[in-house]
C-alpha cells in the first residue's frame, strides 16, 4: 500500500513527525526548526525504521523555496533592491571569495585535488535563503534596513551561483589540464550565454510582467472567488519559477523572487502575501526535513575534526569576513552583526554544488557528508546566533574602545550639512522612511513647498536624496541621535512612513521628550496597533491597506496646512 502512495506517505510522515518534534523543541526553549531537522534525520536512509522518499521530499522542499522567495519579492521592491546594491554586490563578491579560499585551503590540507578543493570552497561560501528568511520573519525584521541588506546580499549570491553552476564543468576541464584553447573559448561562450539569459529573464519580468501579472490578478479578483485568487497566486509563483529554470537557466528561487517583485507594485500584493502564507509555512517545513534526511550521523564519529573545521569556516570564517567588510563600508555594528549572522549557514545551493562536483568526479564521497553535517549544525544554531546579536553588540561596545570609536565615527550622511537653510531646521516635517509611502508623502510636501527632512537607514537612499537637492540624514530613527540630527526639537510634525513592522514607540518617546507639543502621524500594521499607538501619543495612526500613501499624505497636509478660518472669526 505504501508503495502506491509515496507522496501521501512522505507528506504524512514528514508533517506529522515535524509537528511532534517541533512542538517538543519549542517546549524545551529551542527553535522549532531543530525539531524539523531531527524529523528529517529520523525519516532518512541513515537511521533505522521507516525511510521516506528522498526524491519526493526534495521536490516538495523546492516548492517551499519557490513560495518563500515569492513572498520575499512581494515585500521587496526594485528600489529596495537597488538601494542596497552598493553594499550587497561588493559584499557578496568579497565574502564568496574569502569563504572559497578558506574552504579550498582546508580541502587542500586534507589532500584533495585542486578542482575538488575549489568546488568544496564554493559550496561553503553560499548561505541558504530559506534559513535567512525564516530567521528574519520570525523576528519581524524582514522589512528593516538590515533585513533588506541581508536579503539583497543573498540575492547577489544566488545570481553568482547560477553562473558557477553553468561554468563549473568548463572550469574543471580547464583545471584538469586536458583542455585546449577551445575549452577557454567554451568558457567565455557559456558565460556570455548565461548573462544574456539572466538579463533576458529580468527584462521580461520587469517590462512585460509588470503589465501582465497585475492585469491577470485583477481579472481573477473580479470573479469574487477566493479560491481562484489563491490558485492564481500559487500558479504564478510556481509556474514562473519553473519557467525561469527551464527556459532561461535561472534558479527557481530567483524566478519566484522576481515574480513576487513584479506583483509588489500591484494593489493585490498584500492580499497575495496573506493568502499564500499558509502554503509558504507548510512547504518551508519540508525544506528542513529534506536537509535532515541527507544527514548521516556516522560522519560525526568517523570525521569529528573535519566536521568541526567545516562548521568553523561556515559560522566563523565567512561571518567575520562579512562583518569586517560591512564595518569598512561605514555601516553600524548592528548591521555588521546582523549580516554576519545571516551568512553563518549553508543550504540548498551547497548541496547542488556538491552533487555536481561528485558527478564531475572531482569531489571525494565524504565531501557530501561533511557539507550536510556543516549545514545541519549551522542551520540548527543560526536562530541562537540571531538572538545573540543585540547582547553581543552591547558587550562589544562596553569592552572595546575601537568598537566605540567606529560606532561614534563622523559620518557626513548622519547629520545635515552646515549650509542647510534655516527653514529646514524649524517647523519642518521630519519624515521617517523613504519607501513607496514616504516618497508619496515627500512629493506632496514638495509640491506645496513645505520643508521636510528625511530620516532613512539606507545610506544609498540618503546619498540619492542629497544628490537630488533634498535634505536627509542617515540613521535609525529609533536611535534618538538620528531624530536629533533632523532637528526634531524644533520640527512642526513627525511622520513615520517606514514599513509597518517598524517599532515606532521609541520615536514617539524621543519626539515627545524633545518637542512635547509635536503632532505625530504614524503608519500602523493593523487597527489594534493603531489604537495602541494613539494611546502612546500619536496624533494619528493610519493602517489602511488600500491607498495608504494617499491617506497619509492627506493627513500630513491637513496638519501642515490647516484650512483657513472663516471670515469674521
Amino acid at each position: 500500500m505504501h508503495a502506491h502512495m509515496p507522496l501521501i506517505v512522505t507528506l504524512a510522515a514528514a508533517l506529522g513527525l515535524s509537528l511532534a518534534l517541533g512542538f517538543a523543541a519549542a517546549r524545551l526553549g529551542l527553535p522549532a526548526l531543530v525539531g524539523y531537522l531531527l524529523a528529517g534525520v529520523l525519516l532518512g536512509p541513515h537511521t533505522p525504521g521507516f525511510v521516506a522518499d528522498l526524491d519526493l521530499a526534495a521536490q516538495l522542499a523546492e516548492i517551499g523555496v519557490m513560495l518563500l522567495m515569492f513572498g520575499v519579492g512581494l515585500h521587496f521592491s526594485v528600489q529596495d533592491l537597488m538601494g542596497v546594491r552598493k553594499i550587497a554586490v561588493p559584499g557578496a563578491v568579497v565574502q564568496i571569495a574569502v569563504a572559497t579560499a578558506m574552504g579550498a585551503g582546508l580541502a587542500t590540507w586534507w589532500g584533495w585535488s585542486a578542482s575538488g578543493a575549489l568546488v568544496f570552497g564554493i559550496s561553503l561560501s553560499v548561505a541558504s535563503t530559506v534559513v535567512l528568511l525564516r530567521a528574519l520573519e520570525s523576528r519581524g525584521v524582514l522589512d528593516s534596513q538590515n533585513g533588506r541588506i541581508a536579503v539583497g546580499w543573498l540575492i547577489v549570491e544566488d545570481l553568482a551561483m547560477v553562473l558557477v553552476l553553468v561554468l563549473l564543468p568548463a572550469l574543471v576541464e580547464l583545471g584538469a589540464g586536458n583542455g585546449t584553447g577551445g575549452s577557454a573559448q567554451d568558457l567565455w561562450l557559456a558565460l556570455g550565454r548565461t548573462l544574456l539569459a539572466v538579463g533576458a529573464f529580468v527584462a521580461l519580468m520587469l517590462l512585460g510582467g509588470r503589465r501582465v501579472l497585475p492585469w491577470l490578478l485583477w481579472q481573477i479578483s473580479k470573479t469574487g472567488s477566493r479560491e481562484l485568487f489563491t490558485l492564481c497566486i500559487i500558479a504564478v509563483a510556481v509556474g514562473i519559477a519553473y519557467g525561469a529554470s527551464a527556459l532561461f537557466g535561472v534558479s527557481v528561487a530567483l524566478g519566484a523572487f522576481f515574480a513576487g517583485l513584479v506583483l509588489r507594485e500591484s494593489e493585490f500584493s498584500h492580499r497575495a502575501a496573506e493568502q499564500s502564507l499558509p502554503f509558504r509555512d507548510a512547504f518551508a517545513v519540508l525544506f528542513f526535513v529534506s536537509v535532515g534526511m541527507l544527514f548521516d550521523p556516522r560522519v560525526l564519529v568517523d570525521r569529528p575534526l573535519q566536521v568541526l573545521a567545516v562548521t568553523a569556516v561556515i559560522m566563523v570564517g565567512k561571518s567575520l569576513a562579512a562583518a569586517a567588510l560591512v564595518l569598512a563600508m561605514r555601516y553600524p555594528l548592528n548591521t555588521a552583526l546582523t549580516v554576519s549572522v545571516s551568512l553563518a549557514q549553508v543550504g540548498e545551493f551547497s548541496f547542488i554544488l556538491v552533487a555536481l562536483g561528485g558527478s564531475l568526479g572531482v569531489l571525494p564521497p565524504e565531501a557530501k557528508s561533511l557539507i550536510v553535517a556543516g549545514a545541519l549544525l549551522s542551520i540548527a544554531l543560526n536562530p541562537l546566533l540571531f538572538s545573540l546579536v543585540e547582547p553581543a553588540r552591547r558587550w562589544i561596545l562596553a569592552r572595546s574602545a575601537l568598537a566605540r570609536r567606529l560606532e561614534a565615527r563622523d559620518d557626513p550622511l548622519a547629520e545635515l550639512p552646515q549650509s542647510t537653510d534655516r527653514r529646514f531646521l524649524a517647523r519642518q516635517v521630519v519624515l521617517v522612511g523613504y519607501g513607496a509611502v514616504g516618497r508619496r508623502i515627500a512629493a506632496a510636501l514638495a509640491e506645496r513647498d513645505i520643508p521636510f527632512v528625511v530620516v532613512e537607514q539606507s545610506r544609498e537612499r540618503v546619498e540619492a536624496l542629497r544628490a537630488a537637492g533634498l535634505h536627509a540624514v542617515s540613521g535609525d530613527a529609533a536611535d534618538p541621535a538620528a531624530l536629533v540630527q533632523a532637528h526634531i526639537a524644533d520640527a512642526g510634525l513627525l511622520v513615520v512612513a517606514a514599513s509597518d513592522s517598524t517599532d515606532v514607540r521609541p520615536m514617539i518617546e524621543t519626539a515627545r521628550a524633545l518637542n512635547p507639543g509635536i503632532p505625530v502621524i504614524v503608519r500602523a500594521a493593523n487597527a489594534e496597533e493603531a489604537a495602541l499607538l494613539l494611546q502612546e501619543g500619536a496624533h494619528k495612526a493610519v493602517h489602511q491597506r488600500d491607498a495608504l500613501a494617499e491617506v497619509m499624505a492627506r493627513d500630513v497636509l491637513q496638519v501642515m496646512q490647516p484650512p483657513p478660518r472663516p471670515e469674521g472669526h
